[in-house]
């Protein structure tokens, strides 16, 4: 059956979400969120400080930004001559006509051109992304679809959201429109998924928890809502399904390296969730809230023990065991899985730069990644299928910072301000310290019993990365033989 969800009643349940939900009972807020009621802006993916990096690394010639901003502009999303195709309904799944792709490319050329603005200041590229969001804004009046319609709203959602926060204050742009559509066709079936009633809690991957929570924290920055984004954070502590850090690493290692839930299924969903989990923590930072170091920078463990694997080398693996379908029947895997091992995904310069350079902890295997996959490329660049827009991409360009000092590395996040950046450096803030001295090196050093420090601890990315071409035509999600599950679950 097609899941059709109208404008009214999608207003109807936003009406009654908005500002019920927040910090749960019993639960006390950490001290960044509760000490803001109010957001930086931009904040999701990119601070004012994080654009102007961009803006003069590119100018100035510099490496490896001139070649992550050459991938972008050999990108045909991100050239201004694109024209908007906006639908009264996007589908995903279900018996009806699938279009959801339209919505992707659109969102994909609207952040490329964003971005290219942010950059060089050509309002060409301003216009083209203003005029692809208020086409939307103007003619969308709903998302339907089969179950999927979840995974439309979370990545596209979230995606979607971030394009709106460059635009913010862009003459001619609506952003209260904007803003309005985000929260009655999206924000609604994010929540609805959160909170499912539907099948068992622990049915769901990971990766559908994750776009969700990504979504809702998205449209709560772009909407100055701190209830929506409380949701998000206490979710990623406290939430009942796989999203949650507890239920989608859920065995650590005591050799620096943590399984991925996904890691039985396939790697191209590994890498999905990495990339979502990674986009969530570098939002929460932008605005001062650090989820990146939580429970001793859980997440760093999972990006290593994905990175090692999709690298070539072996990792300690233990039966994952869930629960499954509308009767709750126990399911395992018992081996990880090589489906898909070894593909690209732009995910990997986000996680890397964070931990490595802003935190000075040591990521041998992520790093190797990085400089392995080349420049990341964006929407457009691995594949036609919708698996190759699941991220914004570009993370060479966007993300690539120098090392902080000792002192920087172990100073507070707080949302960053274009007037705090400094000429030539990162400009963007600092995590906490507290990490166990076994995880913490401002030299990137490595422990010899830890397995995720078992590569070149400080690789010279750049210059090892010289001729290497980055992976494209997309990541096939295989399944593992004898699994008869859908694909996108």
């Amino acid at each position: 059956m097609t899941l059709q969800i109208s404008r009214r009643t999608m207003l109807k349940a936003a009406g009654a979400a908005t500002g019920a939900v927040g910090i749960g009972t019993g639960v006390a807020a950490s001290p960044a969120t509760a000490a803001r009621t109010s957001f930086a802006h931009p904040g999701m993916l990119h601070t004012q400080a994080d654009l102007e990096r961009m803006a003069a690394k590119v100018k100035a010639g510099a490496a490896p930004y001139t070649a992550g901003f050459a991938r972008l502009t050999a990108n045909r999303h991100s050239q201004s001559t694109w024209r908007p195709n906006p639908l009264t309904t996007a589908i995903r799944g279900g018996s009806g006509v699938q279009n959801y792709w339209v919505l992707y490319n659109d969102i994909h050329a609207a952040y490329q051109n964003a971005l290219r603005w942010k950059i060089t200041g050509d309002t060409a590229h301003a216009d083209t992304a203003r005029d692809i969001c208020n086409a939307w804004s103007g003619t969308l009046k709903g998302i339907g679809g089969g179950s999927e319609v979840v995974l439309m709203a979370g990545i596209q959602g979230y995606q979607f959201a971030n394009v709106g926060e460059l635009m913010r204050g862009y003459p001619g742009f609506d952003l209260a429109r904007f803003q309005d559509m985000m929260v009655n066709c999206f924000y609604p079936t994010n929540r609805d998924f959160i909170y499912r009633k539907t099948n068992c809690i622990g049915h769901y991957w990971a990766n559908w928890d994750l776009c969700s929570m990504a979504s809702i924290m998205a449209i709560g920055i772009l909407c100055d809502d701190r209830a929506k984004f409380n949701e998000t954070v206490d979710y990623f502590h406290h939430g009942a399904g796989n999203g949650a850090l507890d239920k989608a690493i859920p065995h650590v290692y005591g050799n620096g390296l943590a399984q991925w839930q996904e890691s039985g299924r396939d790697q191209g969903h590994s890498l999905l969730g990495i990339g979502l989990m990674g986009t969530i923590c570098e939002m929460a930072w932008n605005q001062g809230v650090d989820l990146y170091g939580a429970e001793d920078s859980k997440f760093r463990k999972a990006c290593e023990y994905v990175a090692r694997y999709n690298l070539g080398h072996e990792v300690p693996y233990t039966t994952y065991t869930w629960t499954n379908g509308v009767h709750c029947l126990n399911t395992e895997e018992t081996v990880i899985s090589e489906g898909g091992r070894g593909g690209g995904r732009p995910v990997w310069a986000r996680v890397y730069n964070h931990y490595a350079n802003r935190r000075g902890m040591a990521m041998p295997n992520t790093g190797e990644m990085v400089a392995r996959s080349g420049p990341e490329g964006g929407g457009g660049d691995y594949g036609p299928n919708s698996g190759g827009f699941d991220e914004l991409g570009f993370g060479t360009l966007a993300y690539t910072r120098d090392k902080a000092t000792a002192a920087e590395a172990s100073a507070s996040p707080s949302p960053s301000k274009s007037a705090a950046a400094k000429s030539g450096t990162s400009g963007s803030s600092k995590s906490p310290a507290g990490q166990s001295s076994g995880d913490v090196s401002t030299r990137g050093g490595k422990s010899g019993k830890d397995l995720a420090a078992t590569g070149t601890s400080d690789l010279a990315l750049w210059t090892a990365a010289t001729g290497v071409t980055a992976i494209a035509g997309g990541l096939l999600l295989l399944r593992r033989r004898g699994q008869a599950r859908h694909d996108a679950e």
